[in-house]
């Protein structure tokens, strides 16, 4: 009988010990092989340029942004990669994201090693893996039948929310999106036109209320 494809895999964390140990336990994973690490959605893009893998896991929150807001560039840079995120905490507005995104499925980091390297094996040969219990309220969101309250935003204007929910001040918003400070006040401003919000706090209380900061 003929092997089964080898699995060519990055993984993106940027805790060094929870990198280290998914490392490890896919890498010893037969017919896996973890060719990359990054630690930023910056060395991602770079790393799955270079190696073009057919797997990417990676971590939702990362120092330089969202991880499910990156996945279009990760696959525009290795068109075959499916990307599988892990998050701490997981909701059905955050898995539609990911459906919306391209991306290939969503696991929590509770979950047992063994069941992420059956989602790597799953994801890489075209299926879609989420947590228990998700897939309900995604088809719900992606139907219509649930509120689509900021699914305007566009990917920049989501990183401006986060950011605004952790207490950056546009100053620090254009600082960690790199542009200028005019850009970063009408990200902003887009923001609480498109939550229906007249102030920075309001904008914040209403994402949180609807998952839009899952």
């Amino acid at each position: 009988m003929p092997s089964s494809p080898l699995i060519r895999l990055i993984l993106v964390e940027d805790h060094a010990m929870v990198a280290e140990a998914i490392g490890l336990a896919l890498g010893s994973a037969p017919g896996i092989d973890v060719v990359a690490r990054a630690g930023t959605i910056a060395e991602a893009l770079a790393e799955t340029g270079r190696c073009r893998p057919d797997v990417v896991v990676l971590d939702r929150r990362l120092p330089d942004g969202d991880g499910i807001s990156a996945i279009g560039r990760l696959t525009a840079a290795a068109p075959k990669a499916r990307v599988l995120v892990l998050t701490g905490e997981a909701t059905a507005s955050m898995a539609a994201r990911v459906v919306q995104s391209g991306g290939a499925g969503l696991l929590v980091k509770s979950s047992r090693l063994g069941e992420l390297e059956s989602a790597v094996r799953e994801v890489a040969t075209g299926g879609v893996v989420f947590a228990p219990g998700l897939l309900p309220g995604v088809f719900d969101r992606l139907t219509g039948r649930a509120g689509h309250l900021g699914a305007q935003l566009t990917a920049r204007e989501r990183e401006t929310l986060l950011l605004l929910a952790e207490g950056a001040s546009t100053y620090e918003i254009s600082e960690r999106l790199g542009v200028a400070r005019n850009t970063a006040r009408n990200h902003v401003q887009h923001v609480l036109e498109k939550l229906g919000a007249r102030s920075k706090l309001e904008a914040v209380a209403v994402a949180r209320r609807e998952g839009l900061l899952d």
